[in-house]
């Protein structure tokens, strides 16, 4: 046999993610597949192509050599099939998206509605099951570009700000908390706190209030939707914490109220992140310019009445 695409693409996947397994999710075969795949390439040369080195799979020269070949063989076909694309009704291609909160999806669609008016060949598809976990996602190769909340530290993660937000405590219009300034660590001691299901240590109201001071709150419930956090708020079951541009519509329908969570807040920064490649198609910059611009107008627009008792 000769050498064919599927392996010069095994071949780049390989060497840029270190291994058979995360090569094997970049494209969207088993490891038994592409080991398989790995050894017809080997043995149609006669040479190997890798050596394992501490569970890490690194070039040989035979392997850098074709490498080479291979990136401007691949660059090629790739700038060939945009030419021919563009040329024909802009550009094509598919964008993997999710967040790692539940609630961004209620603006997202009107968002990705303009971008698709703007794109018509770029499928934009909107990846769910990633909601919880979006940068493992993002380095497992099953999504492309993920909105974050978090700090991004992985140095194989690039990442564009997008809007700015603040976690807010939803609680009902009669609480015995209604006349404070804020709602401060000591105030949740004796509350019931309502959070989405998130693990705790990755929770800011946790990690950044709580702890530090030391408090417990006397009951902690975890949900999946705003909806049921927000009524269970308003029934004075507990106090929910979340966006205030998630908790804004709720609140307006009376009901409700929305406090600081201390005095100096708890401000977030969302960000979209990818991760690095050599190569990203020529419209994915302009997508994330796009969602930056597009995101904080949608945001401010919920956000621009404040309801605080």
């Amino acid at each position: 046999m000769s050498l064919e695409l599927r392996h010069l693409k095994l071949l780049r996947a390989v060497s840029e993610e270190g291994s058979l397994t995360r090569a094997a999710r970049c494209l969207h075969l088993t490891q038994s597949a592409l080991s398989h795949q790995l050894r017809d390439a080997e043995k149609s040369l006669g040479r190997l192509l890798f050596r394992r080195e501490k569970k890490q799979m690194l070039l040989t020269a035979a392997g850098e050599r074709l490498l080479a070949a291979t990136h401007e063989i691949l660059g090629r076909l790739d700038a060939a099939e945009r030419e021919i694309r563009e040329s024909r009704s802009g550009p094509e291609g598919t964008i993997r998206l999710a967040t790692e909160c539940s609630t961004c999806y209620h603006w997202l669609p009107a968002v990705l509605k303009s971008l698709e008016e703007k794109y018509p060949g770029v499928d934009v598809q909107v990846v769910v099951e990633a909601t919880r976990e979006p940068i493992a996602a993002l380095l497992d190769g099953r999504i492309d570009v993920g909105l974050v909340s978090d700090p991004v530290k992985n140095s194989r993660i690039a990442h564009e700000p997008l809007f700015d937000d603040e976690l807010v405590a939803v609680l009902a219009a009669d609480h015995r908390l209604r006349r404070a300034a804020a709602i401060e660590a000591s105030d949740l001691a004796d509350e019931e706190l309502i959070t989405y299901e998130v693990p705790r240590e990755e929770l800011t109201i946790f990690r950044d209030v709580l702890v530090p001071a030391g408090v417990r709150p006397r009951r902690w419930t975890t949900m999946a939707l705003t909806e049921a956090m927000v009524e269970m708020a308003r029934a004075g079951r507990g106090i929910a914490v979340m966006a205030r541009w998630a908790a804004l519509p709720h609140a307006r329908r009376g009901g409700l109220i929305l406090k600081s969570i201390t005095a100096r807040g708890l401000p977030r920064q969302w960000s979209a992140a990818w991760v690095k490649r050599r190569r990203t198609p020529p419209y994915f910059a302009e997508f994330v310019r796009s969602l930056a611009r597009a995101s904080r107008p949608a945001v401010a627009a919920i956000s621009r009445e404040g309801t605080n008792g």
